[in-house]
């Protein structure tokens, strides 16, 4: 059996399924979300049509517009799930210096999610401000890192950890020739 679970067209069909039902729920119309999400509503539909395989960046916005941790759009529900790397739903930031798996699904929009990130040597990767609520913890596991909050800097070493309000300006830097692997656990406070 061929396993489908990094396949970009079911990943795009997922997540605008997924996009689709959220809104649905909401009772929203595509205008609704294009004001909460600020993405554009042609991207929008084209998003929840499986015709647009969305950037990091975009889900972002979606899921903080939303109030959402984002593994509600990427994860598929299942009873059990084991998760391996390079075997997850991915999704590359923009200027492709992040790849980020989402490890688990925060079932029925709950209030916590976890993922593995991968930071390219000499990069950096900007998600911005999440949503209010949202605390942030990262862990290197492989290499080094820098995060910028705002204007403060915490370098971070293999096994080393930090926490902070996902709320504000944040910035992830890969200084080196290795690549970064990082461990987020992030909870959301429930509205």
């Amino acid at each position: 059996m061929k396993d489908e679970s990094n396949n970009p067209e079911k990943i795009t069909r997922q997540v605008g399924q997924r996009l689709r039902n959220i809104r649905r729920e909401r009772g929203f119309s595509l205008k609704q979300l294009e004001e909460v999400t600020t993405v554009s509503r042609l991207t929008l539909g084209n998003i929840e049509r499986g015709e647009a395989n969305p950037s990091l960046t975009v889900i972002w916005k979606i899921a903080n517009g939303l109030q959402i941790p984002i593994s509600s759009l990427l994860n598929e529900d299942e009873g059990v799930t084991v998760s391996r790397k390079n075997e997850g739903n991915k999704v590359v930031s923009a200027n492709e210096a992040c790849t980020l798996e989402p490890m688990f699904d925060a079932a029925n929009f709950g209030s916590l999610e976890i993922h593995r990130a991968f930071l390219k040597p000499y990069s950096e990767y900007s998600p911005g401000a999440h949503q209010a609520g949202v605390k942030e913890y990262v862990t290197v596991m492989k290499g080094k890192a820098v995060i910028r909050i705002e204007e403060e800097e915490y370098r971070l070493e293999e096994y080393d950890s930090l926490k902070f309000n996902g709320d504000r300006p944040h910035t992830y830097v890969n200084e080196t020739e290795d690549e970064a692997v990082l461990h987020f656990v992030m909870t959301y406070t429930k509205r």
